[in-house]
């Protein structure tokens, strides 16, 4: 594979990306109201003897989301650029589509780091640095979450051909990993509060284990009790299993 090859691939979707600057602004916004209104009305609310302080628990999470938000985005514009047969244009370019899939994979994934370096900064400047390790390992989750949620994006957005059914798919893995993690609620009420299904679900959400990750480096003292090397490995298989069916979804497609 040629990196120039996949570099210009994700310029291109980098350039489309700037494009949408007032819905960018709309996003950040929205993330952070949940942080500083949001938080800080249940930062009231919340017990102390739970969470000493909501709103430090939950600025990972937003980071977190900020990130997986960004990356997803990169699903819609396949799911159109299919629907209008403009990868016909893309595979006529001097490229291989291995180089055309890893681009837009890679392109979406350069999206949510973007997205994401405020709210990071955010957290710098609340929390102070952690250390070169635990940047480290936030910059190991993050390069994780972003292409698992960049190739699950363009996996639902290939997986059928019906325009509404799509946008259903999409919106309906948003939701289920949106919600279904740990970013709003602490480890002890969800355990205590959902059934034990539930609650896997939760733990193992890839949203949930890039959350605990940050909140171990960050906040260590109201992260929950895991090896953080266990997370690692959970976010790790999170991302190969979806990059590869991401990938194989999309090249897939292109061949029809």
């Amino acid at each position: 594979m040629r990196g120039w090859a996949i570099a210009i691939i994700s310029l291109r979707d980098l350039e489309r990306f700037w494009k949408y600057k007032w819905w960018l602004a709309a996003l950040v916004t929205m993330n952070l109201a949940d942080l500083f209104v949001f938080a800080l009305i249940f930062r009231g609310i919340v017990r102390k003897d739970i969470l000493p302080d909501y709103f430090l628990f939950l600025a990972p999470g937003i980071a977190s989301i900020a990130a997986f938000a960004a990356a997803f985005t990169i699903g819609r514009e396949v799911m159109m650029e299919l629907r209008r047969g403009f990868h016909h244009y893309l595979l006529s370019l001097p490229i291989s589509r291995s180089e055309l899939v890893v681009g837009r994979i890679a392109a979406g994934m350069v999206r949510g780091i973007i997205y994401q370096a405020p709210f990071m900064a955010l957290l710098l400047a609340l929390l102070g640095f952690p250390g070169i390790r635990g940047m480290a390992l936030v910059s190991l989750a993050t390069l994780m979450i972003v292409a698992s949620m960049s190739s699950l994006s363009i996996a639902a957005s290939t997986l059928v051909r019906n325009l509404e059914l799509q946008a259903t798919i999409r919106s309906l893995l948003y939701f289920i990993a949106f919600f279904l993690s740990n970013v709003f609620y602490p480890e002890s009420i969800i355990r205590q509060r959902f059934p034990e299904a539930v609650y896997a679900i939760i733990e193992n959400n890839p949203i949930s284990i890039a959350t605990t990750i940050y909140r171990h480096v960050f906040l260590p003292e109201l992260a929950p009790s895991a090896e953080v090397q266990l997370l690692l490995a959970k976010l790790f298989l999170w991302t190969l299993l979806l990059t590869v069916g991401g990938a194989q979804l999309y090249a897939r497609n292109l061949e029809r």
